[in-house]
């Protein structure tokens, strides 16, 4: 069965850091790309990084040099981890972040996780 889950989330202080992890079941993630993605309060889902098969990276410009999104799997292949380091956190950074895996050619994503609420308190 495939499924994204996520966790790491929290409360913290602005200028603390928390690290989120994102664990994909099945072998479908092995070469796919990922992602984080994140909705603030009142405001629409919005793509904070990417990272291919390959380890290539993207990030959204409020979140550059701030955060640091990469991916590891398990030594059978099996399971894929995806985290999202996130250093130097302001309360804007507040929202419910998500996994989403295996970007396909229209550019949706196949799989969403169920989301992790990150808050950062001024």
């Amino acid at each position: 069965q495939v499924q994204l889950v996520e966790s790491g989330g929290g409360l913290v202080q602005a200028g603390g850091s928390l690290r989120l992890s994102c664990v994909a079941s099945g072998s479908a993630f092995r070469d796919k790309s990922m992602a984080w993605y994140r909705q603030p309060p009142g405001n629409e889902r919005e793509l904070v990084a990417t990272v291919t098969w390959a380890g290539t990276t993207n990030y959204a410009a409020s979140v550059k040099g701030r955060f640091t999104i990469s991916r590891d799997i398990s030594r059978d292949n099996v399971k894929l981890t995806v985290y999202l380091q996130m250093n130097s956190l302001k309360p804007e950074d507040t929202a419910v972040y998500y996994c989403a895996g295996d970007r396909r050619q229209n550019g949706n994503w196949g799989y969403w996780g169920q989301g992790t609420q990150v808050t950062v308190s001024s």
